[in-house]
């Protein structure tokens, strides 16, 4: 069994911030922990829908197809494939990361994985709705237009870098 240094680095440095915290101060320490409890269970059940929902898409479709519809020989289709599931899907970013590298261990390009987890974080179409509200259409249409080309740009870049 492989062991991640940078998984232990994390946890240490985790362990040793809540330990700092409850040394400081128990009480809000103690808050603190039922506020992240509360967060990742009310997460959980979407985590889990998506784990299966990842797990079934794999299941289903052999590492040739995704490598076919969206590897290196897919071009500027497999990136905008993946630009539009990014813009549209919210997952949270937990999910995505994972996610994201069981596609690209299955043939996705670095290019389509950099395209999706752009769009994922840069562009809200779920939350279009409260951004029009706050923003106004014109600047959430510019917002995300201009996110939108960016993302495909950072997709481009990290391809012909990586």
């Amino acid at each position: 069994m492989r062991i991640n240094i940078t998984v232990i680095i994390i946890n240490v440095i985790a362990i040793l911030g809540i330990g700092i915290s409850f040394y400081k101060n128990r009480e809000k320490s103690k808050m603190a922990l039922k506020v992240a409890l509360k967060g990742t269970l009310n997460m959980a059940p979407a985590i889990g829908i998506i784990i299966v929902l990842v797990g079934l898409l794999l299941g289903f479709f052999k590492p040739e197809f995704i490598s076919k519809l969206l590897g290196n020989q897919s071009g500027i289709i497999g990136i905008a494939l993946a630009s539009v599931a990014g813009a549209i899907l919210m997952i949270p970013s937990l999910v995505a990361f994972p996610l994201t590298a069981s596609l690209v261990e299955s043939g996705a390009s670095i290019s389509v994985a950099a395209a999706f987890i752009t769009t994922l974080t840069m562009i809200g179409f779920v939350t279009l709705p409260i951004e029009i509200k706050e923003l106004g259409t014109k600047l959430t249409f510019l917002r995300n237009g201009i996110s939108f080309i960016i993302a495909v740009g950072i997709a481009l870049i990290m391809g012909a870098i990586l």
